[in-house]
């Protein structure tokens, strides 16, 4: 296979080639997309295509943050892409309604991942988009907007709603005991 590899200041060290893209960014892309795609399967198409389309690319890229970028905006779309497929596939689906989890993940999550998996599953998808970039993509607000294409404003109001939503959705299924009287 011949290997692409993206120019750059010259130095001592060998060009950034795909593979090495691969193997930095495969992990946290694949959370990322599980995360908004709900389920492994498809996240790893998606993040398979944002491979995909970045050798497309290849030649076009300025440099190697340009292609670590290009990457995490091409998940963020290939999600949303997988949403809408999903959604026109089934005609409709409550927003409440989320697939179900494995016996076998659910076993391996505490209660308060739980609780927080429940709450995400139960936001609208810009909402949960902005709270997994920003809390599990470790996304600025500014990196966050471009790889939404929001304006900076909407992410900070978006992740503002999504956070009172979670902490109503998760009081509510807090044990009467741990439940904070005002």
């Amino acid at each position: 296979m011949q290997q692409t590899q993206l120019r750059s200041v010259p130095t001592t060290r060998q060009p950034l080639t795909l593979e090495d893209l691969y193997r930095q960014h495969r992990v946290r892309l694949l959370g990322l997309a599980r995360k908004l795609v709900d389920d492994m399967a498809s996240a790893e198409d998606v993040v398979q295509d944002a491979f995909a389309a970045l050798h497309r690319n290849w030649g076009g890229l300025r440099d190697e943050s340009a292609a670590a970028a290009y990457l995490s905006a091409a998940v963020v779309n290939g999600s949303r892409s997988m949403l809408r497929r999903r959604k026109r596939a089934r005609d409709y689906v409550p927003p409440h309604e989320v697939p179900a989890r494995s016996a076998e993940s659910l076993a391996m999550m505490t209660t308060d991942q739980q609780a927080v998996m429940d709450a995400l599953a139960q936001l609208a998808p810009r909402q949960r988009e902005v709270l997994v970039l920003r809390y599990y993509g470790g996304m600025t607000e500014a990196e966050i907007a471009r790889a939404t294409s929001i304006s900076q404003g909407a992410v900070k109001s978006t992740a503002s709603r999504a956070l009172d939503k979670m902490e109503r959705l998760m009081a509510e299924h807090r044990p009467m005991h741990l439940r904070r009287t005002a």
